[in-house]
């Protein structure tokens, strides 16, 4: 007997539904975009890769991992890149003025220069860390549950933390904004002992200068992966939970977010919450129905 391939997962139809519409967006403004063709060319070359290794999804070993793992890591890394060079091609207004005003309603005062007052390098260091540790997050939750070989649950993790990466990237051209660090006058310069330069000098290489502060992704991916650990992987979810905490506060304490950026990256969270459980309880029944 022949068997049945397993259906295609909602983290593809999600990838490419999005990538679909990134190049839509890339021809509608290409007179504005640099270097436009190569943008539309990286698109379809993801959608077409995507197409190829899910023809083979139940293969395992090695190219199961990468279907399952690293193209959507490439994937949204490449995204990600490509969205900085949206931004402004479709909303060359930043919304910075609004975020600080809100900022100084909520404290009276610049929340980044009322911290300089605990600023320590030993402290700086640590928060540093903690911000870095935002790119490992999903990747040691999805590791984890390959190694169990619950492919639902992966699944379903997957859709999760690209619905979020996805939303917050269509929040950062909705809303371009480049954060304190590049519009707020600081009294001191953030220093470490160790860690901190070095670690800000490759992200500045590796992320360039993007209009991506609001909202907070590394917010809302901190907070979607610590639900999702919370509901799959408890063990997870205990070690996690001091990193996220550390994270959430790092983003304002190191300057790279105003706090209606976090409070927007924990909105954005609880919707892709709620909205990925939404999905998947229509997925389910669908499945129930069809058997």
């Amino acid at each position: 007997m022949k068997e049945i391939p397993s259906p295609p997962r909602p983290a593809d139809f999600l990838n490419l539904i999005f990538l679909t519409f990134l190049a839509a967006i890339t021809v509608i403004f290409h007179a504005r975009i640099n270097e436009s063709s190569i943008l539309v060319a990286a698109y379809v070359s993801l959608i077409f890769l995507q197409a190829v290794l899910s023809l083979h999804r139940d293969r395992n070993g090695l190219y199961r991992w990468a279907y399952d793992l690293i193209f959507p890591t490439v994937s949204i890394l490449i995204v990600f890149d490509s969205v900085g060079r949206l931004v402004h091609a479709i909303n060359p207004r930043d919304i910075d003025p609004l975020l600080m005003k809100l900022d100084y309603m909520l404290f009276d005062g610049n929340p980044t220069v009322i911290m300089e007052k605990i600023a320590l390098p030993l402290l700086t260091d640590a928060l540093q860390l903690a911000y870095t540790s935002y790119y490992f997050l999903p990747l040691t939750l999805g590791i984890a549950l390959k190694l169990k070989k619950e492919d639902y649950v992966f699944d379903r993790s997957l859709f999760f933390i690209m619905l979020c990466f996805y939303l917050s990237y269509i929040g950062y051209m909705l809303w371009p904004a480049l954060g304190p660090r590049f519009t707020i006058n600081h009294l001191t310069e953030l220093k470490g002992f160790v860690v901190t330069k070095p670690i800000q000098e490759v992200l500045n290489r590796l992320e360039g200068i993007k209009r991506d502060a609001f909202p907070s992704g590394h917010t809302s991916i901190a907070l979607t992966v610590l639900y999702l650990a919370f509901r799959f992987e408890k063990r997870l979810f205990r070690i996690f939970l001091p990193f996220v905490l550390a994270l959430i506060f790092s983003t304002v304490y190191l300057r790279y977010h105003y706090v209606v950026d976090v409070m927007a990256g924990a909105v954005l969270a609880f919707i892709t919450i709620i909205l990925g459980e939404t999905l998947y309880g229509f997925r389910s029944k669908r499945i129930t129905i069809n058997r």
